[in-house]
């Protein structure tokens, strides 16, 4: 999760240097080649076939789906904002969860999910003038995919390492980001800044291998639903990001959201 909290923030500086398609398709790229390093020097050996089908919705979901999204709604969006909105992810994997696996928490658990989420909402809209703009229309598209590759990836990882999950989610994406990326480079101007490329390589290593492997392990060992709530502690965690990093400045209702939603974190990890 806190891992998870810097993706924002670092794909921002990501975008001084690099177009948005160019930024999905390289970092995409670049930890398929971390991920595949890794695969090959412990000789891990390939997936079953049975397990492919989850593995491809992982690679949609959170390879994918969800980089790419996000980057195209914090073109006009801010950190804090699409922070806060993504709240609603933890909502967004136990709703998808419950129907993929047949788990059913508990009602408090899910009063305290709906609250938490209510929450975000209320912001998203009060934030937006009343109404939600073409990026939170991203963002949200980028919940259900995410939620979807969360899921399998959380079931799989019962099986199998968490590394070896993403890492052969990463590996089935590279016949599509390595000629995305070259032409993508080709067609959008790159102006090389540390910060640009301080930006990319966490969202490649940092964000996409290294927050996912152990993600993916603590689903698998607490359970997806109770996991899934811990990142609603992400928003505020963002928010210190983006102030620190990035010098944005948000209104009060930024913060207090994200503290309503910390309480909620509680008492579905008690229920």
């Amino acid at each position: 999760m806190v891992a998870f909290s810097l993706t924002f923030p670092s794909t921002a500086w990501g975008l001084e240097s690099f177009g948005p398609w160019s930024l999905v398709a390289v970092r995409g790229v670049l930890a398929a080649l971390v991920a595949g390093g890794c695969l090959l020097a412990l000789r891990v050996p390939l997936p079953a076939r049975r397990q492919l089908a989850g593995l491809a919705v992982v690679a949609a979901g959170v390879v994918l789906g969800f980089p790419m999204l996000t980057t195209l709604a914090l073109r006009t969006s801010t950190t804090a904002h699409a922070a806060v909105v993504v709240g609603l992810l933890p909502l967004t994997t136990a709703v998808v969860s419950a129907l993929r696996t047949g788990v059913r928490p508990s009602r408090r658990f899910w009063a305290a999910a709906l609250t938490g989420a209510a929450a975000v909402l209320a912001f998203t809209v009060a934030q937006s003038g009343g109404a939600l703009t073409a990026a939170d229309g991203y963002l949200c598209a980028a919940l259900l995919v995410c939620a979807a590759g969360y899921t399998e990836g959380g079931r799989l990882a019962r099986v199998m390492p968490g590394w070896q999950v993403i890492g052969w989610a990463l590996v089935l994406c590279l016949p599509l980001t390595a000629p995305a990326a070259a032409v993508a480079l080709s067609y959008e101007p790159v102006h090389p800044s540390v910060h640009g490329v301080l930006g990319l390589v966490w969202v490649a290593v940092g964000s996409t291998f290294f927050g996912l492997l152990v993600w993916y392990r603590g689903m698998a060992a607490i359970g997806i639903p109770r996991a899934s709530q811990l990142q609603l502690a992400q928003p505020l965690l963002t928010l210190v990001w983006s102030a620190l990093l990035l010098g944005e400045h948000f209104t009060v209702a930024a913060p207090l959201t994200a503290v309503a939603v910390l309480v909620c974190i509680a008492v579905t990890q008690r229920s």
